[in-house]
């Protein structure tokens, strides 16, 4: 499956402040998940098996490196839990690194907010929204980022420009970087 998403991500440290607005809206919260993501050497893009407890994809994804709402081209395939996907992976292109999250998943219609906790990097919130079948286009998700980016008062430094694969091998020192368009 094959979507269209407008996203940002960003430092957060008030989620109690995100999760009221949620309430407020009428929001619907999905679950809580422990999520392991394995990112894994590629050429173009980025593509990461998601391990959770709810959630299991492999998703490849081309995104621009920039802070604030960015186009997101995504392609999902539903994998089995515990399947061999990742040994298959990992034998045939490797792994550029693993990311453990716990993940509070919400939705308002087609927006999907995540509140995460990613071991050893902090907490964030991530908006995304999202059009599954092209009814909805680029113009109006944007619209929708933008709002819930002024509902929740996110200041534009805590704007993130990469993924947590990017932060988590900033941090132990790579200097190796996905360049994607």
């Amino acid at each position: 499956m094959t979507h269209l998403n407008i996203e940002i991500k960003a430092k957060s440290e008030n989620h109690d402040k995100i999760r009221k607005i949620l309430e407020s809206k009428n929001v619907e919260f999905k679950v809580i998940d422990h999520q392991i993501d394995t990112y894994f050497k590629v050429g173009f893009g980025r593509l990461k098996l998601r391990e959770g407890n709810i959630e299991n994809h492999l998703i490849h994804y081309q995104r621009e490196n920039k802070k604030g709402p960015k186009q997101s081209n995504v392609t999902l395939y539903k994998s089995a839990s515990k399947s061999n996907l990742k040994e298959i992976l990992s034998k045939s292109i490797g792994i550029l690194i693993v990311i453990d999250k716990k993940r509070e998943i919400y939705f308002i219609d087609n927006v999907k907010f995540h509140l995460d906790t990613v071991k050893n990097l902090g907490t964030f919130v991530e908006i995304e929204a999202i059009d599954f079948n092209g009814n909805i286009g680029a113009e109006k998700i944007s619209e929708q980022c933008n709002f819930y980016i002024d509902l929740f008062q996110i200041l534009p430094e805590n704007l993130i420009s990469v993924s947590y694969s990017d932060l988590a091998l900033e941090q132990e020192g790579h200097n190796e970087k996905n360049i994607l368009i």
